[in-house]
């Protein structure tokens, strides 16, 4: 598919990021780049996004973790719960 690249400015950069599509930010930023390799000020901002898009990753990786580490626990949990009713059962 190809990308209509004739509102790739700036300011649509700009838009993206303040409203949190930070890929459409950067894919902006990169086209910018490609375009006038020597703005040192776009540069910049594709970096800043760069940072922000890998923080947002590491952020949702570490939830995925957090949310397994508590589906082991209660899955432990209902184990043992498990267990303790076949004890009452046999008692």
């Amino acid at each position: 598919m190809m990308k209509n690249t004739l509102f790739y400015t700036e300011t649509m950069a700009k838009i993206f990021a303040d409203q949190g599509n930070l890929e459409k930010a950067a894919d902006v930023y990169r086209y910018l780049l490609e375009n006038d390799p020597n703005r040192k000020d776009i540069f910049d901002k594709l970096f800043r996004i760069n940072e922000q898009i890998a923080k947002n990753k590491r952020k949702s990786s570490d939830h995925i973790i957090s949310l397994f580490r508590e589906w082991i626990d209660l899955a432990l949990k209902y184990n043992n719960l498990q267990k303790l009713k076949g004890l009452s059962k046999s008692l």
